[in-house]
């Protein structure tokens, strides 16, 4: 079918074929079904493109044969016949004008291929679905609630029969380009506030000032492309201004200034103290460091073997997440993904990892109008790292989920990436840019568009009903792999002397940053290739599209840069060169767009003195006589291992191939289900080698109330203890640090920014002085600090929150260990088990709350235990172990039990002497729960003394958990409970 106009547009509608079943339209109906109630009588889907591509009927259907598959698939064009009940709704849904679409883009390859020869125009793809037996007011609920978000589609519904639809989203119309000046030489206070806020600027009055002072001793008023440039780089996002400003903490013994604020002092100072032991103890080469490249790049780079660096990033995507779930994360994990790949000169991306924290996903009171419940947020979220990932061909190998109420206003959603850098590439080493004053600036991948403006700044601010609909994006992974992949050839021939990603802020931030290598940089908006016409050259400049890369490439080089961009199908354009004028010039053809200083644009930001005073601390939790009675642990471990943080989420993860590559070797999930997840994970960096790679995390968000350094440091150590269970060196362990906070700076709006800035202090003296304790640098990190939302006059802030990621390395991955335990074997702790049960799992379930009494870390103690640890281990006397953290020894046994589905026997007298609901459910710190068969028992006493207790054993028996306290037998859970509580948790979630 075609419209009537001289370029027809032509429909094809594509639907599993009848006698196979309907994936997506069997998971529309569950969801309905388990999210709303609702239960249609049956439920269809099909695929509809749009093709706007100066196509005739004959090339129409040529295409329309490439597409579909002739087994599983028919197709039509127009519309397939409707063999459902005349007035069934249809609902059709699409993207908006100028959101990325991803398969059109590859629909309109796949039409070139099929035709031989380029094509203009645009293809655009829709899904449709068929709702039979519902009345019209239950359609619109399932559409709005389930089907479609409107911030970035569109939606319609028809009913049988349905007129032909011919209609697309064309987006941008013709205009010319301008260049407006913002005039804030002569505002007063209140104009410079409203120009920043009405601007998602995100800027402080203090920083407008300062910008509106610089431009009175330049006798003029900035452009917008200025302005819009200096709120980029001076955001939250970008500049990091809570970190790096001086804070006067105030205590009971008066004020303390940390006059290099918290990241020179304590995240850089931990790993500059760290490098320098390492080189004074002999551990390093002072012309050879084990850290290769550690804050200035994209990512941390260490030493892994003589041919290869490893290099390492973890990111936050929560605000995106927020408006759009699966356009948020979906870019969250592409985006990393590039921060890796475009570290040095290029990395071959290896494996991913994620986490996320969000509401209850069975969250059922009313949600504050403007926020998406829990459950849909979830859902989004793993589909966009899932799909982000598998289309890029890169496998996970971590990933975790945490549930609060304080989520429901902002997810938090981290998304990281493990890359392998090959030391020496084209004679040169990978680590080092070499961008030089004459380079060609080259933009590659993906075309700009709206999408991604002010996303840096919109980032840097709590989350309101203003929030910019432009700032989400979607992600494009093919396109973002086919340029990834001509980029790895550029890096081996020596084409690039330097690059980086097109990430928040677009190629204000890319080039902005990448001058400072030279001194300046001069660009013409008007080369860049864009999505659609009538953006305006500030818009160009600012927008964070994605699945772009900026490159510096030598004049001598550039023919055939572009020709082996041409040959991969990768656009690319030059849009300037590198300079030494001290300037970053912006123009778009004939109009001069910006003339920015570089000191300016990096170092004017005003740093004011911020200040930190830390409220009373929240007491101990009153556990209740009834709740901690002995008779109840097996019912109490029960709905522990059911809670949604413990529970079996396989039925999301087993969607995310962690087997692409075929390089792991201690997989996400374990046991003889696989099903299980894992201490820490295993993989090997190249085919062909022994030497793998070790991933864990720590992460203790409830920790905070009562002690936020108690919390970092308990994240710290299980992060180390995670990589150690799974054979990670001693000498070879890094960690990243994520930090997630609420706004921490004191405000009209924030009356207590000044505790959460002190539990901010709190966080990181202890990530310092755990870090140093382990001999653990922090390589990379990033830190979010506007985590908070406000809808409809409703605050919801997040638990301070602190990821660390650990990274370890081993030399032969043959000797990996899991959790898994063989039968039979005894059952050793490592550590000591206390009445720690402030912020708890277990008194999380029971409602009893947070506050302090959490688990306490002394390096002193624990540290020559994993030391004596990793030796007995390398020995080949430890047969598998595995970490105590959330959910205490009780956890850590039940999750041995699914893994093994053996009998386990414990006795609780021989852990500690506490009651038997402590013993079970403190989360102590320091512990290890490791197997190994009988034989080693004395070596293992000889080497650990009274740091370790044999505490059980597993043995072939009837599956399940038995617990006693010296004679008296607590508990004992079977594994078909286990099993159901497990399974059952998450069901349908």
């Amino acid at each position: 079918m075609t419209s009537t106009s001289a370029s027809p547009v032509w429909r094809l509608e594509i639907a599993t074929a009848p006698h196979l079943r309907d994936a997506l339209a069997t998971e529309t109906a569950a969801r309905a079904s388990t999210w709303l109630g609702v239960v249609p009588t049956a439920v269809h889907t099909r695929k509809v493109f749009h093709l706007d591509l100066g196509l005739d009927e004959a090339d129409a259907r040529r295409v329309l044969e490439a597409l579909v598959d002739p087994i599983a698939e028919v197709g039509a064009l127009g519309m397939l016949e409707d063999p459902w009940p005349v007035g069934t709704h249809v609902v059709t849904v699409g993207f908006r004008p100028g959101v990325t679409d991803a398969v059109a883009t590859t629909v309109k390859r796949a039409a070139q291929d099929r035709l031989g020869r380029p094509l203009s125009g645009a293809a655009f793809s829709s899904t449709l679905f068929v709702l039979e037996g519902l009345d019209r007011a239950v359609v619109d609920r399932v559409a709005s609630d389930l089907l479609y978000n409107p911030l970035i589609q569109r939606m319609h519904i028809q009913t049988v029969p349905r007129a032909l639809d011919l209609e697309v989203p064309r987006a941008g119309a013709a205009v010319a380009a301008s260049v407006a000046t913002v005039p804030l030489r002569d505002a007063s206070d209140a104009e410079l506030l409203r120009i920043s806020d009405q601007g998602v600027l995100a800027l402080t009055l203090a920083e407008m000032q300062a910008i509106a002072a610089h431009f009175r001793e330049r006798g003029r008023d900035p452009t917008d492309a200025e302005l819009e440039c200096l709120a980029q780089t001076w955001s939250e996002h970008c500049k990091h201004k809570i970190f790096a400003s001086p804070i006067a903490v105030h205590g009971p013994d008066g004020a303390r200034r940390i006059e290099r604020g918290l990241f020179r002092t304590f995240v850089r100072g931990a790993t500059e103290s760290i490098a320098a032991a390492r080189v004074a103890s002999g551990l390093d080469a002072a012309d050879a460091p084990w850290l290769v490249s550690v804050f200035h790049d994209n990512a941390g780079v260490v030493r892994f073997t003589e041919d290869d660096h490893l290099v390492y990033k973890v990111e936050t995507h929560n605000s995106p997440s927020a408006l759009d779930p699966y356009g948020g994360a979906m870019t969250g994990i592409v985006g990393v993904n590039r921060d890796s790949f475009g570290t040095g000169l290029g990395a071959d991306l290896l494996t991913n990892v994620w986490g996320y924290c969000f509401g209850d996903p069975r969250h059922d009171a009313a949600m504050p109008k403007g926020l998406m419940h829990p459950r849909r947020i979830r859902d989004g979220v793993h589909r966009g790292v899932i799909d982000g990932g598998n289309q890029s061909g890169i496998p996970y190998s971590r990933g975790f989920e945490l549930f609060d109420a304080r989520f429901l206003g902002k997810p938090l959603v981290f998304c990281g990436t493990v890359a392998a850098m090959p030391a020496v590439r084209a004679g040169h080493p990978t680590h080092i840019k070499r961008a030089q004053v004459g380079d060609a600036i080259v933009m590659v991948g993906g075309r700009i568009g709206k999408d991604g403006i002010h996303g840096a700044t919109f980032s840097s601010v709590r989350l309101d009903e203003s929030a910019p609909a432009q700032a989400v994006q979607i992600g494009d992974p093919i396109t973002q792999k086919m340029m990834f992949d001509m980029l790895t050839v550029a890096r081996d021939r020596g084409l690039v002397t330097s690059m980086t990603d097109n990430g928040a802020g677009g190629l204000s931030s890319s080039v902005g940053e990448m001058a400072t290598a030279t001194g300046g940089a001069r660009i013409d908006l008007a080369l860049a290739p864009l999505k659609y016409p009538g953006l305006q050259p500030w818009e160009i400049l600012v927008s964070e599209a994605q699945e772009r890369m900026t490159l510096a490439v030598a004049p001598a080089e550039l023919d055939a840069f572009l020709a082996l961009a041409h040959a991969y199908e990768v656009e690319a354009t030059v849009l300037g060169e590198f300079t030494d004028s001290g300037r970053l010039e912006v123009r778009f053809g004939a109009l001069e767009v910006a003339d920015l200083s570089l000191e300016f644009l990096h170092d004017g930001v005003p740093l004011p003195v911020l200040h930190a005073q830390l409220a009373e601390s929240a007491p101990a939790p009153v556990l209740p006589a009834e709740l901690t009675d002995a008779a109840r642990l097996g019912e109490h471990l029960i709905a522990l291992v059911g809670a949604p943080e413990h529970a079996s989420a396989v039925d999301r993860i087993r969607h995310y191939d962690h087997e692409v590559k075929g390089l792991s070797v201690i997989k996400p999930v374990v046991g003889v289900r696989r099903d299980v997840p894992s201490t820490a994970t295993v993989m090997r960096v190249r085919h062909g080698r022994d030497e793998a790679v070790v991933l864990g995390e720590g992460i203790h968000p409830f920790y905070a109330a009562g002690d936020a350094r108690a919390m970092a440091m308990a994240s710290v150590d299980e992060g180390v203890r995670r990589v150690l269970c799974a054979g990670a060196r001693i000498d070879r362990i890094a960690a990243l640090d994520n930090f997630c906070w609420p706004d921490p700076v004191q405000s009209d709006r924030t009356p207590d920014g000044r505790h959460k800035l002190a539990q901010l202090v709190a966080c990181c003296e202890g990530l310092h002085d755990a870090c140093v304790a382990y001999g653990v640098p922090l390589i990379s990190g990033k830190d979010s600090m506007k985590n908070d939302a406000v809808i409809g006059g409703v605050k919801i802030s997040i638990p301070p929150t602190l990821l660390v990621s650990v990274i370890g390395q081993m030399d032969d991955a043959a000797a990996a260990l899991d959790l898994v335990a063989p039968a039979p074997s005894d059952l050793w702790l490592l550590g000591t088990t206390r009445d720690e049960l402030g912020g708890a799992s277990m008194l999380r379930r029971l409602g009893v709350g947070e506050g302090g009494g959490v688990p306490q870390t002394d390096p002193s103690a624990t540290w020559p235990t994993y030391v004596a640890f990793a030796a007995l281990r390398d020995a080949g006397r430890v047969a598998s172990a595995a970490a105590v953290g959330r959910g205490g020894l009780g956890l850590a046994l039940a999750q041995l039990l699914l893994a093994t589905e053996s009998s386990i026997e414990v006795d609780l007298a021989a852990v500690a002497e506490l009651s038997a609901f402590a013993t079970l459910f403190s989360e102590s710190t320091g512990r290890i729960l490791f197997a190994a068969r009988a034989e080693h028992r004395d070596a293992i006493a000889a080497a650990l003394g009274a740091a370790v207790r044999r505490i059980g054993a597993v043995s072939t028996g009837e599956p399940g958990l038995r617990l006693r306290q010296g004679s008296e037998v607590r508990a004992h859970v079977g594994l078909a409970a286990i099993r159901g509580a497990f399974d059952g948790g998450l069901l349908g979630l």
